[in-house]
């Protein structure tokens, strides 16, 4: 019997979701393909399977077809999509927090809340760091403070 080849993860879910093909019967460029966290993130897209990646996760990364096995064995034979949820979070300070990370010597988190903490009294401090004022007013703009 000739082994299964996967292309990409998407094949992978497709079997995991849809055809349920035993673990041995994938070639070893197959396995070379899987991603154990990508594999977690698609899965986690559907809201019903959040505990079944919760489990499978504290599984090591390299133990490919024990996490598949898992998968196949747990999740229903039905053809699905799972939505894939974006990151929400936009940097929009993308070019003010460098300065404000500098100035406060803080993680770019951190500077984002600064940021929207002090509004334009920013301008302050990047005139204090020696940015020219019409250049502070256009990095200020373009924050949409």
């Amino acid at each position: 019997m000739s082994k299964i080849e996967v292309k990409n993860i998407f094949g992978f879910l497709e079997e995991i979701t849809v055809k349920k093909s035993p673990p041995e019967n994938f070639s070893q460029s197959s396995w070379d393909k899987w991603n154990s966290y990508m594999i977690h993130k698609w899965i986690s897209q559907n809201m019903e399977y959040i505990d079944i990646v919760n489990y499978v996760q504290t599984l090591p990364p390299q133990n490919k077809k024990q996490i598949y096995s898992i998968y196949r064995e747990w999740i229903p034979k039905k053809k699905q999509w799972n939505k894939y949820v974006k990151n929400q979070n936009k940097n929009t300070y993308q070019d003010l927090s460098p300065y404000i990370v500098k100035y406060f010597e803080c993680s770019v988190g951190e500077a984002n809340d600064y940021i929207d903490i002090l509004g334009k009294d920013v301008m302050e401090i990047l005139i204090g760091m020696g940015v020219e004022e019409k250049e502070a007013k256009k990095i200020i703009k373009k924050a949409k403070i």
